[in-house]
């Protein structure tokens, strides 16, 4: 675990990642210590952001895979990017939280490359779940393990999770993270995602009630 000036405390847990450094993280929604990890497994290099006391119980958290076309370049055909924004935002006015960013999460685990040729084929006609299997990949292949490790690490004891998306829940809770609350993660659709994010919920099980309402007003 981390203690309040950031200095690497023991734990008797086994963990399959190698805490490697922290530092002060400056940003646009506030200032967070910045925790490094390597996963010894696979290589991965992953990153926590924390804000406040987290060695409590009920720890807002966003476990937020990587998203290159929508984290870093404002992609229009997915949510990421603004997800990842609002959940910064939502653990700074918490007043407490963690955010842990997941490399190797591309596209639901299949990498960059084939996310794009899932896109091609989503541009044709295809959705998101059919156009993984057409290209003989599964249509979820995130492992949250490292996430689970890193949570331990970090003291937290249980939390609450921001997300829409039940199997991470239960991923999460497979590897012994307590969680108290599913916290929705909401952003209005846009034209450009809508059919995504329908997708998403009927063929993946989020939890997506305003697109009720976006059908309505519509």
């Amino acid at each position: 675990m981390i203690d309040t000036d950031g200095a690497r405390q023991e734990t008797t847990r086994s963990s399959d990642v190698e805490h490697v450094v922290n530092v002060q993280l400056s940003t646009d929604h506030g200032d967070f210590l910045a925790a490094g990890y390597l996963d010894r497994i696979r290589g991965d290099e992953q990153m926590a952001l924390v804000y406040g006391d987290i060695e409590a119980d009920d720890v807002l958290t966003r476990v937020h895979s990587e998203c290159l076309t929508g984290d870093a370049f404002g992609s229009r055909h997915c949510e990421c990017g603004e997800q990842l924004s609002a959940a910064l935002r939502a653990i700074v006015t918490e007043g407490r939280g963690v955010l842990i960013y997941l490399q190797g999460h591309e596209g639901r685990g299949i990498g960059l490359l084939a996310k794009l040729q899932a896109m091609r084929l989503q541009a044709e006609g295809m959705d998101t779940v059919e156009a993984n299997l057409a290209l003989g990949l599964p249509d979820d292949a995130r492992d949250y393990r490292v996430a689970a490790d890193i949570l331990h690490h970090l003291g937290v004891r249980s939390i609450r999770l921001l997300s829409n998306n039940p199997r991470k829940r239960e991923a999460l809770q497979r590897h012994g993270i307590g969680i108290s609350e599913q916290v929705p993660l909401l952003i209005p659709p846009r034209e450009e995602n809508l059919f995504y994010l329908r997708t998403k919920r009927e063929r993946l099980g989020h939890h997506l009630p305003h697109l009720d309402r976006t059908a309505d007003r519509s």
